[in-house]
């Protein structure tokens, strides 16, 4: 059927309004052109578990101190290894010698009415006082390598000496004397093993969770630390040192996850000089001094601090050289009394006073003579530089000591391994070139090499190293910042009573302040950030400055756990195969918060 020439005409569009063909379309200004907005970066909805996560410590009002007070007991028929729990507590696993690892339920424990039978008691040493008794949900075996000739229905077990959990308890890690490390389900279907991974030729130390927990660490008597991927199975990574012992192994916490206080220490006293002097501050950064400048042109000393008192500036020994607190009763004189800190103060002698002034000082407006200034500062530089040389001699085939310029290219990523000897080492983990992105912290003549635990500090910016001496070596590892100085170094050492005994595990609090440090005696708490500080007067303070947590007494600690929320202490006692006593109860301390 053919359209009739009016039907045509009205099916024609109308013409687009604009210029001619003959015209050319005026040119607009780049000003005028408009522009498409750049994309928002996509943000993901937080999950169920996230948000659960997250509900943990959001209302919580962190407290100027605590008191800790054991209510439960779980006795066990050998010492305890290794503790692991849920985020949220609600899963608390043991690993002991013989080869089981059991599953209790804390808050059942803690909310109900069974309290510990006689016979209980006096296996946990609880003689005074009621105290409640665990409550188990379930158990299972560790099972050890399994052997051509090995009966099936008796497969040999495996001593736990290292546990991991997820947290929300999906699954655990185990690590065996044997060198091997198991995953079992511990939500559903409790205690199946999915898998066995081989790699150590000794007993498993110490295990680690990365923060995506889709992988984890290991660290082993065999001198080696390994990264695991938990998506395959297999091994990841290799870190290999000077072959010691591995004590501890922890992963740097993320400062995002920190919902803490966070404290300055005291800064370090800094020198300003007149512009002509930076580049005598860059000859000496070039050859290796542990000193530099910051963002605001002060010249910062890692070892020495510069103050200027009417025109001349003193020099004081800062406490890494002098370690009082690293005090060894085998070798040295007797220190302060037990728990104090040291009331001298160190007086500057006259030759090591720098000769000249600086311009602010100068009574004619005047310069100082640069070099006899730069020979003073020269003089200054081999003092520290032979007396960092006097520290404990670097092990055969160990990283050295971390220097600023290795140390700023260091990721957050930061690996913390702790060995016996007494060394503790920092690795990035993202630089995997042999020799680069690994250093050890320096350690003080002074500071016996035993060394069975360290921690990072819940915001990431200091570690505590337990040592033989009842001391705890306290390292400010911050890369930036106003009394950064550019490297790690010790900040404080706080001292246990001589007869308390070694440092066998410590454990930081989620509040960035406080720390529990665990000897044979007993467990202590300490106020880190305020401890072994000066008042006004620039005495420190006097007294005993840690508090006593009742409930362990006697036997090396092997582990203690904090919940994200400072709520409970766990602690186990056990020996972890070296030498030395243990006892067989768990303990469950109920953390008060003081406002």
């Amino acid at each position: 059927m053919q359209k009739t020439a009016s039907e045509a005409r009205e099916l024609v569009p109308a013409p687009v309004p604009g210029p001619s063909r003959g015209q050319s379309r005026p040119r607009e200004s780049p000003q005028s052109i408009p522009h498409a907005p750049s994309p928002v970066p996509e943000q993901r909805p937080l999950t169920p578990a996230q948000i659960r996560r997250a509900q943990l410590v959001s209302e919580i009002r962190w407290p100027r101190s605590y008191t800790v007070e054991a209510i439960c007991a779980v006795p066990h028929p050998v010492p305890t290894h290794s503790l692991a729990s849920s985020l949220c507590m609600t899963h608390l696993l043991t690993g002991s010698d013989d080869g089981y690892i059991r599953d209790y339920d804390v808050f059942t424990a803690v909310n109900g009415k069974n309290f510990l039978t006689a016979p209980q008691r006096h296996h946990c040493g609880v003689m005074e006082g009621i105290m409640k008794a665990g409550q188990i949900r379930y158990w299972w075996e560790n099972p050890n390598k399994m052997l051509p000739d090995t009966p099936v229905d008796d497969p040999p077990l495996s001593p736990v000496y290292s546990l991991a959990m997820h947290s929300d308890a999906l699954w655990a890690l185990a690590g065996s004397d044997q060198g091997q490390i198991n995953l079992f389900t511990v939500r559903h279907e409790p205690g199946r093993l999915v898998h066995s991974m081989f790699r150590h030729r000794g007993p498993v130390s110490a295990l680690a969770l990365q923060h995506d927990e889709k992988g984890f660490f290991s660290a082993g008597w065999d001198g080696e630390a390994v990264q695991w991927d938990l998506n395959t199975g297999q091994l990841a990574r290799n870190f290999t040192s000077h072959g010691a012992q591995l004590a501890a192994i922890a992963v740097r916490p993320l400062a995002s996850s920190f919902h803490g206080r966070p404290w300055e220490p005291p800064p370090v006293a800094t020198t300003s000089y007149p512009p002509d002097s930076q580049a005598s501050q860059a000859e000496q950064y070039t050859q290796g001094t542990h000193s530099g400048t910051t963002a605001s042109g002060t010249f910062v000393g890692s070892s020495q601090a510069y103050t200027q008192t009417n025109g001349t500036t003193q020099t004081q020994q800062d406490d890494d050289v002098k370690s009082e607190g690293s005090y060894d009763p085998l070798f040295d004189e007797e220190p302060d009394a037990d728990g104090e800190a040291d009331d001298e103060v160190t007086q500057p002698s006259q030759s090591s006073t720098l000769q000249g002034s600086y311009p602010g000082s100068a009574p004619n407006g005047s310069f100082p003579n640069l070099a006899t200034q730069r020979n003073g500062q020269t003089n200054q530089m081999q003092q520290r530089m032979r007396a960092i040389s006097g520290g404990v001699p670097a092990p055969k085939n160990a990283p050295p000591v971390l220097d600023p310029a290795s140390y700023a290219s260091f990721s957050p990523d930061t690996l913390m391994t702790a060995f016996i000897d007494g060394q503790i080492i920092l690795w990035d983990t993202r630089v995997n070139s042999p020799g680069r992105g690994v250093g050890r912290l320096w350690m003080s003549e002074k500071t016996p090499p035993w060394c069975l635990s360290a921690c990072w500090s819940a915001d990431g910016t200091q570690i505590y190293a337990g040592r033989r001496n009842g001391a705890v070596d306290i390292y400010d590892v911050r890369q930036t910042g106003t009394s950064s100085s550019g490297t790690p170094k010790v900040l404080k050492t706080v001292r246990n009573p001589i007869s308390s005994g070694v440092v066998s595990c410590v454990v930081a609090f989620p509040d960035g302040r406080h720390l529990a440090s665990a000897s044979q005696d007993n467990i202590r708490l300490w106020n880190v950030a305020e401890a072994m500080e000066s008042d006004a007067w620039g005495k420190t303070k006097g007294g005993v400055q840690f508090k006593i947590i009742p409930g362990h007494h006697g036997g090396f600690i092997s582990q203690m756990l904090v919940d994200v929320a400072a709520r409970f202490l766990v602690s186990a006692s056990s020996n972890r195969g070296w030498h030395g006593e243990s006892t067989r109860t768990v303990f469950v301390h109920e953390v008060k918060h003081i406002l």
